[in-house]
């Protein structure tokens, strides 16, 4: 049995997300979300707020002990990109690329 949580079309890139996600990737819940607290990167506010999430979904629609649970999965696929454009000198344009990223974490029991 085993509990997720996924946050779509987050506005943030895949890469930089994926630093967290190797941060919790094993640990217990506790212990993640202490990781997260004290992780100074713009992802752990994210990751955070799904974790909360997925911890609450194992509890109340999994029935899963709450002291036993450990992060067993957590990735970052890439989203669509947002395609914009930045003038440039002498009429070139150059693109920026606005990257998005779907999360998931999934949760079980040790």
């Amino acid at each position: 049995m085993e509990a997720r949580a996924e946050l779509r079309y987050a506005r943030i890139s895949p890469r930089k997300v994926q630093i967290v996600c190797d941060l919790i990737r094993g640990k217990s819940v506790p212990m993640a979300t202490a990781i997260l607290q004290e992780t100074p990167k713009a992802a752990s506010e994210l990751m955070l707020k799904l974790l909360k999430s997925a911890a609450a979904n194992a509890e109340n629609n999994h029935s899963m002990d709450p002291e036993k649970l450990y992060v067993a999965k957590t990735y970052a696929n890439p989203g669509p990109i947002l395609k914009r454009i930045q003038p440039r000198a002498q009429g070139r344009a150059y693109r920026i690329n606005k990257r998005t990223s779907h999360i998931t974490i999934v949760l079980d029991e040790r």
